[in-house]
C-alpha cells in the first residue's frame, strides 16, 4: 500500500503547477510616467490616435520644471549664436502652430533688444534677426525692425545711454495652464490621468510591463492605495528623474550596448535605438526667476544681455508685475527641492541695473521660483550653452519603452508627435498624427465668433462676446476667465445668471464655482494647485486669503472623507 503523499513535497519529475498572475487594476497600451509638458503632450497624442493610455505624475501636474519656465513660446534667438539653426527653425515652425491652438493661454509678444556695441556690431544683430524672421514661415507675427530708443516710449524705462535697439516677435505662454489643458484633452480622448501617483516598481511581464503605482493623499502625502497596471509599452517622460527611472526603477543597465543614433524625421532630433541610455544623457541646470512690482507701463518685453553674455528677460506679468529671469546654474541636488539662492537674486538685480533707470534690489522681490531643466548633455562647458534640443530613445526589449531626454517648451507638440510615431512602430501599429491643426480645450473659438483672424484679435473679440452674454460680469473677471479657459468659460458659466450663482468668494475674484470646476475637471486638490499653477492668483492674495483657499480645500476633503465613510458603512451593512 503506497504511503500518502506529503502535500508540501513536489517530485522533480512532476509538472509545475502554474502560478496565477497577480491581479491587475488597469490594462492599457501605454503607461506614461511624468505630468510635465512632455508627458501630457505624449499622452494626449497617443490617446488621440486611439491607444489606451494611463498617465501618472508623482505630484500635481506641472509641479516642477514645466511651471518654472520663462513662459515663452520662442525660437530662441540666442541659439543662433551657438549655430543651432535646426533647433531654432524647428521651434519657429512650431511657434505659430501653438499660438493658434490655444489663443487663450498663448499670445504674441514683442521684444525690445537694446543694442550693446561692446558685445557685437549692429549689422550682426540685423543679420541674426533677418534669419529669425525667415527661417520659418510667419503668417501673423510681425517682422523685426530697428527702433530709436531715444525717441520711443520703449526707451523711457532705460538709462539714457541705451539709444538704439531692435524689436522682434515671439510668444508668451501660461506654462502650467498649457500642461493642464493637454492633460484635459488627453483625458477627454480616453486617457486616465493619475496625479499624486508615484511609480513604485516597473518590471517586464511576458513581453509587457507590470507597473505598481502608489497613490498618495494630496494633503498628507501618505499612501492611500496601490494600483497595478499592465501596459504594452512605457514612456519615461520623468524630466529630471528620467535617468533614475530608467536605471533604478526599470533596471536598464548603463553598460548595455548602444547602437549609433540615427536622425529622426525632423532636423536636430535623434532617435537612439540601443538598449541603454546615451552616456551622460542629462545635465541638470537650475533656472531661477524673480517677480517685482511693474517696472514699465507698455506691453513689450525686454531682452537684455548680461556682462557674462547670458540672456535675461524682463516681461510684463500678471497685470501688476514684471517677471525677470533666468539664471543658468549647474544643479546636483534633489530636483523636488529647488529654490533660488541669494547670489542668483543679486545677479538678476545687478544685471537689470545696467539697463533700467529704476534699479531693483532683492528687497523688491515679491515672489521667486526656480526649476531644474533636464537638458541633453552635449559636453558644452557653460550651462547656458547646453542645447535645448531633445532626443527620443526607444527600445523593444525586454518590452517596449521610450525615454525622453531634454527638450524645451516650444517643441513639446513636435516631440510628442515623434514619440507617438515611435511608440506605434514598437507596437507594430502605425497611426496617423493629428495634433498639428487641433485646438487645445478652450482654444476653438469658431462656435462663438463669426470669423477667426489671428490669436490676439480672436481672444479680444471673445472677451467682448463673453461680457455680452453675461453682462453682470465685471471686466477683470471676464478677462481672466477668457484667458484661463477660453471657450470653456461658457461651460463653467452654464446655468449661472448672476454673480450670486458663483457661490462664496473664497478669495478676491475667486469663487466657489471656479474652485469646483478646477477640482472636478483639472485635478486641483490643494490651494497651491489653484493659486500658483492653474492660476497665479497667489500673487494678488494676502497670506490670510491664501489660507482661506487652503481651508476650503480642507473642508472639501473632509466632506469627501465623510461621504466615503458613510458609503462604506452602507456597503458593510448590506453584506
Amino acid at each position: 500500500m503506497p504511503l500518502p503523499l506529503d502535500p508540501d513535497h513536489v517530485s522533480p519529475d512532476a509538472p509545475a503547477t502554474p502560478v496565477p498572475p497577480a491581479p491587475v487594476d488597469h490594462h492599457c497600451d501605454v503607461l506614461v510616467v511624468g505630468g510635465g509638458i512632455n508627458g501630457v503632450g505624449i499622452a494626449r497624442d497617443l490617446a488621440g490616435r486611439g491607444w489606451s493610455v494611463v498617465l501618472c505624475e508623482q505630484d500635481d501636474l506641472a509641479s516642477h520644471t514645466s511651471s518654472a519656465s520663462t513662459k515663452l513660446i520662442h525660437g530662441g534667438l540666442r541659439y543662433l549664436e551657438h549655430r543651432e539653426f535646426g533647433l531654432v527653425r524647428k521651434a519657429l515652425q512650431e511657434r505659430e502652430v501653438l499660438l493658434r491652438s490655444a489663443p487663450h493661454v498663448m499670445w504674441p509678444l514683442r521684444f525690445v533688444l537694446p543694442h550693446d556695441a561692446s558685445m557685437r556690431p549692429a549689422w550682426l544683430i540685423r543679420l541674426g534677426l533677418w534669419l529669425y524672421d525667415h527661417l520659418a514661415r510667419r503668417e501673423f507675427l510681425p517682422a523685426s525692425r530697428a527702433v530709436s530708443l531715444r525717441d520711443s516710449p520703449l526707451g523711457e524705462p532705460l538709462k539714457p545711454g541705451w539709444t538704439q535697439g531692435f524689436v522682434y516677435s515671439d510668444g508668451w505662454v501660461d506654462d502650467a495652464r498649457l500642461v493642464a489643458l493637454c492633460a484635459l484633452d488627453a483625458a477627454e480622448r480616453g486617457a486616465q490621468v493619475l496625479t499624486r501617483t508615484r511609480v513604485a516598481s516597473i518590471r517586464p511581464d511576458g513581453g509587457c510591463w507590470r507597473i505598481d503605482l502608489s497613490r498618495r493623499d494630496a494633503a498628507t502625502g501618505l499612501e492611500t492605495r496601490r494600483v497595478a497596471v499592465r501596459a504594452r509599452a512605457v514612456v519615461n517622460a520623468a524630466g529630471p528623474w528620467a535617468e533614475h527611472l530608467l536605471r533604478e526603477v526599470m533596471a536598464v543597465p548603463p553598460s548595455a550596448a548602444a547602437k549609433p543614433a540615427r536622425k529622426a524625421s525632423a532636423p536636430a532630433c535623434a532617435q537612439a535605438t540601443g538598449q541603454g541610455a546615451p552616456g551622460g544623457a542629462l545635465r541638470l541646470v537650475k533656472g531661477s526667476h524673480i517677480v517685482v512690482p511693474k517696472l514699465f507701463t507698455h506691453d513689450h518685453a525686454y531682452i537684455f544681455q548680461g556682462q557674462d553674455r547670458r540672456i535675461i528677460f524682463a516681461i510684463p506679468y500678471e497685470r501688476d508685475f514684471t517677471l525677470i529671469g533666468t539664471t543658468d546654474v549647474e544643479f546636483r541636488g534633489d530636483p523636488a527641492h529647488v529654490a533660488i539662492d541669494e547670489d542668483e537674486t543679486a545677479y538678476l538685480c545687478r544685471e537689470l541695473g545696467r539697463y533700467l533707470r529704476r534699479g531693483i534690489a532683492p528687497s523688491d522681490v515679491v515672489w521667486s521660483y526656480a526649476g531644474v531643466r533636464p537638458l541633453l548633455d552635449d559636453a558644452h562647458g557653460s550651462a547656458s550653452a547646453v542645447t535645448r534640443d531633445y532626443l527620443l530613445q526607444a527600445q523593444s526589449r525586454p518590452a517596449p519603452w521610450l525615454t525622453v531626454w531634454g527638450g524645451k517648451l516650444t517643441t513639446f507638440r513636435l516631440l510628442s508627435e515623434q514619440a507617438a510615431d515611435q511608440i506605434g512602430e514598437l507596437l507594430g501599429e502605425s497611426r496617423r498624427p493629428w495634433t498639428d491643426s487641433a485646438p487645445l480645450p478652450g482654444g476653438d473659438l469658431s462656435d462663438v465668433l463669426d470669423e477667426l483672424r489671428d490669436p490676439a484679435t480672436d481672444i479680444a473679440a471673445f472677451q467682448v462676446q463673453l461680457r455680452q452674454r453675461h453682462p453682470w460680469m465685471d471686466l477683470g473677471l471676464a478677462k481672466r476667465w477668457s484667458r484661463a479657459y477660453g471657450s470653456r468659460a461658457l461651460r463653467l458659466l452654464d446655468g449661472i445668471t448672476s454673480r450670486a450663482d458663483l457661490g462664496a468668494e473664497v478669495a478676491p475674484d475667486l469663487y466657489e464655482a471656479e474652485l469646483f470646476y478646477l477640482k472636478r475637471q483639472e485635478w486641483a486638490l490643494t490651494a497651491d494647485d489653484v493659486l500658483w499653477r492653474r492660476s497665479k492668483l497667489g500673487l494678488h492674495c494676502t497670506p490670510a486669503q491664501r489660507q482661506a483657499v487652503a481651508d476650503w480645500f480642507a473642508a472639501q476633503a473632509q466632506v469627501c472623507a465623510q461621504a466615503f465613510h458613510h458609503s462604506a458603512m452602507t456597503r458593510q451593512a448590506a453584506d
